[in-house]
């Protein structure tokens, strides 16, 4: 008999929408496959949902805030029930940006140069550390944001005026740009999945070249890499996941540039959507999208 899934989604974060979508692909290929499927938000009535469904797995859908940075993670510990993707600690490192390259860099994995900002500094003292640490043009980015929401690439010209969109968040990143190839890769389990090259028509994989088809991002499958190169991105996204206790699938943004990985963040819920890089690296190495999901369902628990 197949078990009884929770698929947990919505939920309150910028990222709303994207994780709406991701459950209802989800719960679609679920049911399709003999699964029996419950659909919740991550809201008072949570624990009644659990309490009249009784999942055996609750399968986590949420994106951004409360989603995958620890806080939804520490309520389904209280479940006692099995739970897709990272755990309470693993999820809180990777979502905070600063912390995990710090991680990053004790470990002699390569991430761009950066600076955090807590608009605590005048214009003049923010631009000699710019200048001094990093310099134009720069990213600056929240910290505890995913999809790329609020990420932005900044000239001298331009900072000030667009560091003011991000004044409400209490401290931001303002990291090195670094030019070069976009790649992806992924790990489910222990075990390297494979990556994917992205060329967005945009300046960068922001949050519409993700989700907007009229974006028009490339994907190219295979990555035209050496073998020695391919093996070393996959190799470093693996030590990542490991690093931070990954559990289920990750995903890790690199640049390429002059030869050399520049780990830009780790990712502990990438999407499921039809545009979502996951299925499709999944779908090249042969594993289909229930497979895909039947892996994260195998490596769902507690704790980490």
């Amino acid at each position: 008999m197949k078990k009884k899934i929770l698929i947990l989604s919505g939920g309150i974060s910028k990222e709303r929408y994207i994780s709406l979508d991701t459950g209802k692909q989800v719960g679609r290929e679920l049911v399709k496959n003999g699964y029996k499927v419950k659909f919740s938000e991550p809201n008072y009535n949570l624990f009644s949902a659990i309490k009249s469904f009784k999942p055996n797995i609750i399968f986590n859908a949420l994106h951004g805030q409360f989603g995958e940075d620890g806080y939804i993670q520490a309520i389904l510990e209280t479940t006692k029930i099995p739970y897709t993707h990272s755990g309470v600690i693993s999820s809180a490192i990777a979502m905070d940006k600063e912390l995990s390259k710090k991680i990053f860099l004790k470990n002699d994995i390569c991430t761009p140069n950066f600076i955090s900002y807590s608009f605590d500094k005048s214009k003049l003292e923010l631009t000699r550390i710019i200048s001094k640490k990093l310099k134009f043009p720069v990213v600056i980015k929240p910290i505890n944001e995913g999809s790329s929401v609020n990420v932005f690439i900044c000239s001298k010209t331009n900072f000030f005026k667009i560091i003011q969109r991000l004044k409400d968040y209490k401290k931001i990143l303002i990291e090195e740009f670094i030019p070069g190839r976009e790649i992806q890769a992924a790990i489910i389990g222990k075990k390297k999945l494979g990556a994917i090259e992205l060329k967005p028509k945009r300046k960068f994989y922001d949050y519409q070249a993700k989700y907007n088809l009229k974006a028009k991002t490339k994907h190219i499958i295979p990555v035209k890499l050496s073998k020695k190169d391919y093996d070393k991105i996959m190799s470093i996204s693996l030590k990542a996941h490991n690093l931070i206790g990954c559990r289920g699938v990750t995903r890790s943004d690199f640049k390429f540039f002059r030869g050399k990985f520049y780990l830009l963040e780790i990712n502990t819920q990438p999407g499921m959507t039809n545009l979502s890089l996951v299925p499709e690296i999944a779908a090249y190495r042969g594993i289909n999208f229930i497979k895909l999901l039947e892996l994260i369902l195998k490596d769902a628990g507690t704790k980490k």
